[in-house]
């Protein structure tokens, strides 16, 4: 049973060594130094300077920067902080719908609600200037409830309709 043994750990040796040298380029015994590479200038190498991570906030204030989303995502936020720069009575009775050429478009509940914020005005831009300089709002439009239309319908006749003030 030893001679039985002893092939076997013979064989697993011849084995092992056929492998490793194949897998490892090491050919017979490991006395033989392994050649290394030169590094080429610009050539970067595993562990070596300027291969740690970045941070996440790091790499997409570059992205942002880069891709000039820094005045739209400003603008985004400026819309989903209304309720905090108007204030939040003022926010239940107003809703910013768009940013146009540097113009905040405000849509607001009612006429007496549109010409309130309009009094506000300038208090609002002096807001969004300090806290959202990137967004490059200049001013704000405040608008009314649009007026219903009597053009259409069973019962419509032509003309102007009735007269009175809307918006």
């Amino acid at each position: 049973m030893r001679k039985h043994d002893d092939a076997i750990i013979d064989e697993s040796r011849a084995v092992y060594l056929r492998l490793r040298e194949t897998f490892s380029g090491v050919k017979g015994t490991a006395g033989r130094r392994r050649e290394t590479r030169r590094i080429q200038p610009g050539e970067t190498v595993p562990f070596g300077p300027g291969r740690d991570p970045g941070a996440v906030s790091d790499v997409l204030s570059a992205l942002t920067l880069s891709m000039g989303w820094t005045a739209p995502l400003a603008q985004s936020d400026l819309v989903g902080a209304w309720q905090d720069i108007a204030g939040p009575e003022t926010a239940e009775h107003s809703t910013p719908t768009r940013v146009e050429d540097g113009v905040l478009h405000v849509q607001c509940d009612s006429t007496a609600w549109a010409t309130q914020l309009r009094l506000m005005r300038t208090e609002l831009v002096t807001r969004i200037a300090t806290g959202y300089p990137e967004a490059g709002i200049q001013n704000i439009s405040f608008a009314g409830p649009g007026a219903p239309s009597w053009k259409r319908g069973p019962r419509s006749i032509p003309g102007r309709g009735p007269r009175d003030t809307y918006g």
